[in-house]
C-alpha cells in the first residue's frame, strides 16, 4: 500500500511540475519579428527647369506593375525561375505606387513640358504616358549580387490616341553587401538611373513629334 502512495505522490508530483511549467511559458512573451520597411526615392537636390508656356501638356498614367511584382514583397533570386521574397523587409508601398510621384518629379525637372500630371485627372493634355514595372528584383546567382530593374514606358498622342514611342529600360545595379538593405540602396540606383533615362525618351520623342 505504502508502495502504490509513494508512486502517486511521485506522478502528482510530477505532473503538477510540468503544468507549472507550461503556465510559465505562456505567460512568457512570444518573440516576434518586426519587419523592415524601406521606400524608393527620387534624384533630390536638383531644381526643375521653367518650361515655356508653348510647351506640351503630359499626362501620367499610374503605373502597372507585371504579375510578382504588384504587392510590397521584396523579391529576390537564387534559381532560376523561382521568385523568393524576404520574411521581415519589405516596401512601404507596392514599386508601382512609390514609382508614380518618381515618374512625374524627373520628367518635370526637364522642363520640356508645360504641365506634367498624374491621373486621375480632369486636366487635358497632349501626350499621355502609361509604363508597366517589368520586374524589380536582387539577384543572389551571382557575386557580387545585383538588382534589375526593368521598365515600359508607351507615349500616346492624347489627340489622336496613337503610340508615338515605346521603349523598355533596363537596369542592372551591383549590390554592395548580400542582405535586403544592400538590395535597396542597388533598387533606388537603378530606378533614379532608369527615371532619367525615361525623362530624356519623353522629352525627346515629344520634341521630335510633328505638330
Amino acid at each position: 500500500m505504502k508502495i502504490f502512495v509513494k508512486t502517486g505522490c511521485r506522478l502528482l508530483a510530477g505532473a503538477l511540475s510540468l503544468l507549472a511549467i507550461s503556465a510559465c511559458s505562456l505567460l512568457q512573451p512570444t518573440t516576434t519579428h518586426i519587419p523592415n520597411f524601406y521606400a524608393l526615392e527620387g534624384v533630390s537636390g536638383k531644381a526643375a527647369a521653367v518650361a515655356p508656356t508653348s510647351a506640351p501638356t503630359l499626362i501620367i498614367s499610374p503605373p502597372h506593375a507585371a504579375a510578382g511584382f504588384d504587392s510590397k514583397r521584396m523579391i529576390y533570386l537564387r534559381e532560376n525561375h523561382k521568385l523568393e521574397h524576404f520574411a521581415h523587409s519589405e516596401w512601404i508601398e507596392p514599386p508601382a505606387r512609390m514609382v508614380a510621384p518618381l515618374i512625374v518629379d524627373a520628367i518635370v525637372r526637364g522642363g520640356a513640358f508645360r504641365a506634367v500630371v498624374l491621373t486621375p485627372s480632369t486636366a487635358a493634355g497632349d501626350f499621355r504616358l502609361d509604363s508597366e514595372i517589368i520586374r524589380l528584383q536582387q539577384d543572389f546567382r551571382t557575386r557580387p549580387g545585383t538588382v534589375r530593374f526593368t521598365l515600359r514606358a508607351t507615349l500616346i498622342d492624347e489627340n489622336t490616341r496613337r503610340v508615338v514611342a515605346w521603349r523598355e529600360f533596363d537596369q542592372s545595379v551591383a549590390t554592395s553587401s548580400e542582405d535586403p538593405y544592400g538590395g535597396v540602396v542597388g533598387a533606388n540606383r537603378a530606378v533614379q538611373s532608369t527615371l532619367e533615362n525615361l525623362a530624356n525618351f519623353a522629352v525627346e520623342t515629344t520634341r521630335n513629334f510633328p505638330k
